[in-house]
């Protein structure tokens, strides 16, 4: 494991930067490997947690290295819950344009929410322990 993690009950927390990506991924999918979740559905998570952690940096905590991202999984029969955090400013996920109107469907842009919640059978954005957004997760899997 990259030395800039630090652990954290169930999960990691790390600094903001797009090197640790790759590392963060490991991490995740060796996690669900371990609890026994099948190829598919690591194939959908480790997908939307990218997302997820790639938001956090980019938007939540602007790049500051400085600022963490936490990420945790909590596994019970058959489900996982995975969260991710950030140390940003929070924002309201309702001002997130639709990416399959008219305007926006050419945008290179605005898909990431939407590509999660596809993916996963639930998504709630929360305000998070240092002011930022706590993103929780729920992905049900046979056991």
């Amino acid at each position: 494991m990259v030395k800039r993690f630090s652990r954290i009950p169930n999960g990691i927390a790390f600094p903001s930067t797009q090197t640790l990506l790759s590392a963060v991924d490991r991490y995740l999918e060796r996690e669900l490997k371990r609890a026994g979740v099948n190829q598919d559905i690591i194939a959908d998570l480790a997908i939307s947690v990218s997302e997820l952690v790639n938001n956090a940096i980019l938007h939540g905590n602007q790049r500051d290295e400085s600022k963490k991202v936490t990420l945790q999984l909590f596994f019970e029969a058959g489900a996982v819950t995975i969260c991710v955090e950030d140390e940003g400013k929070g924002f309201d996920p309702g001002q997130v344009a639709n990416p399959l109107e008219g305007e926006n469907l050419m945008r290179e842009v605005g898909r990431g929410i939407f590509i999660v919640r596809s993916l996963v059978d639930s998504v709630e954005f929360l305000r998070g322990q240092n002011g930022g957004v706590r993103v929780k997760l729920v992905k049900k899997f046979a056991v």
